[in-house]
């Protein structure tokens, strides 16, 4: 049997036209090396190296195989390399499945220290819906998920990890009598208008924004259910009514005409990650590490500013 301890044999000898050389270079002993370039000749049927008494030479098929098993060598030793860069998660591909505003705090900076570490990795992002990114986790179609909570997450026996609970804030124009207040309660929105992400973009929070209106004793009045955040600010600055949405995506109205304040008592929607076990790659364990890191750190998250910035976002 030919293995590539004969091609690396043949390598010493040829590199160095000696077979004391390389013998030594390979710390086996001369008959051995002899032994090995033979059999590789007998198994070839032809001469590789020419010997005399006081020289060695390559023959034509010896520089050939020479030049070409330089080759396949080199690509076999990458394709080591990249087995083991593979296995630490250092190589291949990553998708990765998100929802947009809630995510955009950090996970910039989250995919920019990753590429840093792994940029060997793939990393392709699909933006979707919250029940469409569980879907598609679930499916095998993307390795993480960043979403919300949905009402069949459970029977998906998919795996979470809580990323953030976010609270629900209002936002409204700068010059709604309400806008003067610290904090606004849910039961001051019973007699305005509300524009709230649509259930079916957004279900978790759109759910929790009915409970907390049933708690305070109201049925909201619903003037627009858009399917973006950013339509959201649109109707409300419009003078739709006021919306409601995470402290997160307060980010988006930045420098727009809005106000947003706190509602109280506090409701909040959980931002999560979400995996499957049954189709863990290395890539998806790397980064679910990376954000372990960042949650110990206490790096995931930036806050949006002081309390004055968070007032009016000025």
């Amino acid at each position: 049997m030919i293995d590539l301890r004969h091609i690396r044999y043949f390598q010493a000898v040829a590199e160095d036209l000696s077979f004391s050389k390389a013998a030594r270079r390979l710390h086996v002993a001369q008959p051995a090396l002899s032994r090995a370039l033979k059999e590789l000749e007998e198994f070839l049927g032809v001469l590789l190296v020419a010997r005399t008494r006081r020289s060695v030479a390559l023959t034509p098929a010896g520089i050939v195989l020479l030049h070409d098993s330089t080759l396949v060598l080199q690509r076999l030793e990458e394709a080591f390399r990249r087995a083991q860069r593979t296995a630490a998660g250092e190589e291949g591909e990553l998708r990765l499945g998100y929802i947009g505003p809630p995510t955009q705090n950090f996970l910039g900076r989250i995919l920019a220290e990753y590429a840093a570490r792994f940029p060997q990795v793939s990393v392709v992002l699909e933006e979707r819906t919250p029940e469409r990114v569980w879907e598609m986790v679930a499916r095998g179609r993307l390795a993480i998920g960043l979403t919300r909570p949905v009402l069949a997450h459970e029977a998906l026996g998919l795996k979470t990890l809580l990323l953030r609970k976010e609270p629900l804030w209002a936002v409204l124009r700068k010059n709604h009598p309400l806008a003067k207040e610290d904090t606004i309660g849910w039961r001051d929105l019973s007699t305005e208008a509300l524009v709230i992400l649509s259930r079916r973009e957004g279900v978790g929070l759109y759910e929790e924004i009915m409970l907390a209106c049933r708690r305070a004793r109201f049925t909201p009045k619903l003037a627009c259910t858009p399917s973006l955040m950013s339509t959201v600010l649109s109707y409300v600055e419009a003078g739709a009514g006021i919306g409601i949405m995470t402290d997160s995506v307060t980010l988006l109205g930045q420098g727009g005409p809005f106000a947003f304040r706190p509602l109280v008592p506090s409701h909040s929607v959980d931002l999560v990650m979400v995996w499957s076990e049954d189709s863990d790659s290395p890539p998806a364990l790397a980064f679910r590490q990376l954000i372990n890191e960042a949650i110990e750190k206490r790096k995931l998250w930036i806050p949006v500013g002081t309390d004055a910035q968070k007032k009016d976002l000025k």
